[in-house]
């Protein structure tokens, strides 16, 4: 059972105004542009939540009209008022999920095909299509910070940032290894073929995280971006590539149009690949200094899709699954992330 705190909110809030009202408030503007932010943060939540025992209200005040004179017309919109009202506190009572450190964060995904060829890095491409449509859909926009086309179809790697509230709280629970069962477009023979992609997530680092960089343990190059087009091209040699010499983690940027910022948005993926870093280390001894995931083959997935011969996606860390594999691969991800942090708590 999650509950809406209302007086604890309420007391960050009359704490916050405290801040505002005391000399000097003004001087420092970082701090002061962090305490309005999470001001406003806060309340947008009460505003939400009042809005929410408002609509509750109407709908029991309609349901009791609705039991003293028959109205065909009126119960059929209390019945939508009431399914998406239902919707709004589920994703509430998700948000009250969002405990760790980092949930509130923006969150930068990054995606990898498996060992395949087109094949793999044609299902890469449709999982972040996927993303990109589950992000639009919950109100998150998504920033494209590196691409790498494919060789004949799909992409060999990408990396997004995706900004908003919780960002990093829902999306963590898709980092791992995904599994694709289908009929290959690519095979002439029209056989079964089994795919990988591994989904990373990060949450992006904010100022207030202090992350130390010795500049020697870093080499910096520049290259020409490509891409297939679009929002994916950059004719200039404005590209960066940074590698962290000691762990061997390596970032790029191709987004921006100069390298300037280019680099300052590489260096933010590096710092928060390190601080996951070094989270791992304080929970387990290092095996591996990036920290990634399992091998992105057989026996390592955290859901499978199948497309063939029936349909179903199965996460296999809940057990929750779904036959309407069209829905999820047009973003409806939520009831799995709902199901992860359930089990998660």
């Amino acid at each position: 059972m999650f509950l809406f705190d209302l007086d604890n909110i309420n007391n960050k809030i009359n704490e916050l105004n405290k801040q505002t009202l005391e000399n000097g408030f003004w001087n420092d503007r970082e701090n002061s542009s962090k305490i309005l932010t999470e001001l406003k943060r806060l309340e947008k939540k009460k505003t939400a939540f009042f809005k929410v025992k408002e609509e509750l209200e109407n709908i029991i005040e309609v349901n009791e009209m609705l039991l003293q004179e028959n109205d065909e017309e009126l119960g059929k919109e209390l019945a939508e008022n009431t399914k998406k009202l239902e919707k709004t506190i589920e994703n509430m009572e998700l948000e009250l999920m969002f405990t760790g450190k980092y949930d509130k964060n923006n969150a930068i995904i990054t995606l990898h095909p498996g060992a395949g060829g087109t094949e793999s890095q044609d299902w890469a491409e449709m999982l972040y299509r996927m993303y990109t449509k589950w992000a639009i859909s919950n109100g998150f926009t998504v920033k494209e910070l590196d691409y790498l086309e494919g060789d004949e179809a799909g992409i060999k790697s990408v990396t997004a940032l995706i900004s908003g509230e919780n960002a990093y709280g829902y999306l963590k629970c898709e980092m791992g290894v995904h599994r694709l069962v289908r009929i290959s477009p690519f095979d002439s023979g029209g056989r079964r073929h089994t795919s990988f992609a591994s989904v990373e997530v990060l949450p992006e680092i904010t100022e207030d995280i202090e992350i130390e960089i010795n500049p020697d343990d870093l080499r910096i190059d520049t290259y020409r971006s490509s891409g297939a087009g679009g929002q994916h091209i950059n004719k200039t040699d404005s590209a960066i590539r940074i590698t962290h010499i000691p762990t061997n983690i390596v970032v790029s940027c191709q987004s921006e149009r100069s390298q300037i910022q280019n680099r300052e948005t590489a260096m933010k993926m590096l710092k928060s690949k390190l601080l996951d870093l070094k989270e791992k280390e304080q929970k387990e001894k290092i095996e591996d200094l990036k920290g990634v995931q399992k091998d992105i083959a057989w026996g390592s997935q955290i859901r499978s899709y199948v497309f063939h011969p029936y349909s179903m996606v199965k996460d296999h860390r809940t057990g929750y699954e779904t036959g309407n594999v069209e829905a999820v691969m047009n973003g409806e991800l939520n009831e799995f992330m709902r199901a992860y942090l359930l089990c998660s708590k």
